[in-house]
């Protein structure tokens, strides 16, 4: 019955400034406003396959959540980084290590790569690697993935 995931939800403790970083910063498009309400949503990819509510809330009220956002292999290998920098965020990876490059998650396969919004939530540009899973080797480096194979 459940074939995906259409949207999820978060707070954000200032909304106009949450609209300008994802609508401005990620690109994504705003597909409805409530200024009573103080709500916006955000189309995810295509146009009604996938959406992002933001809501304000006093700070107090807010829970740091995370969630990822589904990127082809070669945009989190070559752009992610650089796409993150050119905008003023940070990208880390899983271990949080002092390298920022994207990092393998064995089990799955994928890879990954990590920022925040700014209200502290913990986003993510992932994207699923061909090839078998190999869970014994955890979260290693893209190079170690591919002499792992």
């Amino acid at each position: 019955m459940i074939k995906g995931l259409f949207e999820t939800h978060i707070y954000v403790e200032n909304l106009e400034r949450s609209i300008d970083f994802y609508s401005n910063v990620l690109g994504l498009t705003q597909c409805h406003y409530e200024a009573e309400r103080k709500i916006a949503f955000f189309w995810v990819g295509k146009p009604k396959e996938a959406m992002l509510g933001i809501w304000e809330k006093l700070k107090e009220e807010i829970d740091i959540r995370h969630f990822a956002f589904t990127c082809d292999v070669e945009d989190v290998l070559e752009k992610s980084v650089d796409f993150l920098k050119t905008r003023g965020l940070q990208p880390y990876n899983f271990l949080k290590t002092n390298d920022s490059q994207p990092m393998v998650f064995a089990w799955m396969p994928a890879i990954a790569v990590y920022f925040n919004d700014p209200d502290g939530h913990a986003l993510e540009f992932i994207a699923i690697l061909e090839g078998d899973a190999k869970p014994e080797l955890g979260v290693i480096s893209y190079p170690e993935w591919l002499n792992a194979r």
